[in-house]
């Protein structure tokens, strides 16, 4: 059975206890990608977020539709192609394909369906068409304009006031200078379709209220993407769309808060401050991102800095150790007489492991809170490899650590980190890191074999100058008692 938990409702700006439409089940939209240019890591916090809280939905035991969208006509798109001297369509199709493999790389989980707005045109006229009828809409010179006053409740997302506000959509022929376009006259050198209206091209809000009714009905559960998307897209979406159908569109409205630059300035393409996901995960594993993303809780401004991504993986690579150290431990004696016998590391150890499953399910069953998943993660991590220095556990303690391990099985599934093969990890960041570096891992390997040689001549000097040379670079030399080996400083 589904488990209950808990969500801030951008809306009516509470958490609340959520309720489905349907016993079990979660229609959840997030807004997707304008595909004009590669996606950056700004945008990849919403694409982390909202992975994981489908994970952590399914793994709990809902059944989830979920569906993120991509905006393939828009005035970005039009102006990028003019620019590039090609086709509108063809530019879209382009960095929606950049875009999916970006996805793959990170480690997405693919949406039940990723609806466009050039394959949603019917719908989209449709809507409009119904608004019309209404009396919410009206045509002008070819364009059709949502009328703003008519839908009485406009604002309670974002806490606009209508009398002072003047949308970004020009017009001579606007009735209310708030109100927005719904279609788009026709204009030489950009994609058009034909409509009641006239030839054109859908505004921006309209679709995504259009897609969503198309995929999952007229009221959803749960409608997702980034705090800079509250107004105007979001307000204009429940605009739209409850004047449409006369219910109340989205339940719950959750928002994730921005990656931030120095002085709190947003990252994105027109600010000219981005780092492109496809840059980022030359040099660091998917999965160190992610950690990155989901550090902060989801409703948090989250900062970025040169050593960021560097933090983040140190991070990591200590769950990983954890892991690791975990899973080389031997013994069949019980684990509560361990904990008992083995001192206090076990005894904290033991305590840890066995709260760690409530721990993490409060923490994310509570608006989603993966700052207080991830400290209970590093918490038990640290308990770990504090347990794992003693001599006797490497004989004795795997016992104990077995709820630890499953612990982490169920982070690993709930928020895809921490599911990897330890040795597999360990290599991948070798690879990237190295290259990042601008670092050899033959001349690392010839290096280090010149050491053994200085050493053999008892020449210790040398050895010890090799070994400088290389901590200077960031390779970190350990000698142990299987021989030498080397990782390095994160």
């Amino acid at each position: 059975m589904a488990a209950p938990f808990q969500l801030y409702n951008t809306r009516t700006k509470m958490l609340e206890p959520f309720a489905p439409i349907e016993p079990g089940k979660i229609r959840l939209y997030v807004c997707g990608m304008t595909v004009y240019d590669h996606a950056h890591v700004g945008h990849g916090r919403a694409m982390v977020v909202f992975d994981a809280f489908v994970r952590y939905l399914r793994h709990r035991g809902w059944i989830v539709n979920f569906v993120r969208n991509f905006t393939d006509v828009d005035d970005k798109i039009i102006a990028r192609a003019a620019q590039r001297g090609m086709e509108p369509m063809a530019l879209a199709q382009e960095f929606i394909e950049a875009f999916q493999t970006d996805a793959r790389q990170l480690g997405l989980i693919d949406p039940d369906e990723e609806p466009r707005v050039s394959t949603s045109i019917q719908d989209i006229i449709d809507m409009i068409q119904i608004l019309i009828d209404k009396g919410h809409a009206y045509i002008d010179q070819g364009s059709v304009w949502f009328s703003v006053p008519s839908h009485k409740e406009y604002g309670q997302l974002s806490g606009q006031k209508i009398d002072e506000l003047r949308s970004a959509d020009a017009g001579s022929g606007k009735a209310h200078s708030a109100d927005f376009a719904l279609w788009k006259a026709v204009k030489p050198g950009e994609p058009s379709w034909e409509s009641p209206f006239g030839p054109g091209r859908p505004g921006w809000h309209i679709e995504c209220s259009a897609m969503s009714k198309t995929c999952l009905g007229e009221q959803i559960d749960i409608h997702g993407g980034g705090l800079d998307l509250v107004f105007p897209h979001h307000e204009n979406e429940i605009a739209q769309s409850e004047c449409s159908s006369g219910k109340r569109f989205s339940n719950f409205w959750m928002h994730n808060g921005l990656l931030t630059m120095k002085g709190g300035q947003k990252m994105g393409k027109s600010l000219g401050n981005v780092i492109n996901i496809r840059d980022a995960l030359v040099a660091y594993p998917a999965e160190a991102i992610r950690l990155y993303l989901l550090q902060n809780h989801y409703r948090s401004a989250l900062p970025w800095s040169s050593t960021a991504l560097n933090e983040a993986l140190s991070m990591l690579a200590r769950l990983y150790e954890a892991k690791e150290n975990a899973m080389m431990l031997r013994g069949s004696e019980k684990p509560e007489q361990l904990s008992k016998s083995m001192g206090e590391d076990a005894q904290k150890l033991w305590e840890l492991a066995q709260k760690y499953e409530e721990n993490l399910y409060n923490a994310l069953d509570k608006d989603f809170n993966t700052a207080i998943a991830l400290s209970h993660s590093f918490e038990l991590a640290r308990a770990i490899n504090r347990f794992c220095a003693h001599k006797k556990a490497k004989k004795r303690g795997g016992p104990l650590v077995q709820k630890a391990l499953e612990g982490f099985a169920k982070l690993g599934d709930a928020l895809g980190l921490l599911g990897a093969d330890p040795s597999s990890f360990q290599e991948e960041v070798k690879s990237k890191r190295l290259h990042a570096m601008g670092l050899d891992a033959n001349l690392i390997e010839q290096q280090l074999q010149a050491r053994e040689e200085a050493r053999a001549q008892r020449n210790w000097s040398e050895s010890d100058r090799i070994r400088d040379s290389l901590a200077d670079q960031g390779v970190v030399v350990m000698d142990t008692p299987q021989g030498v080996t080397w990782k390095l400083l994160l």
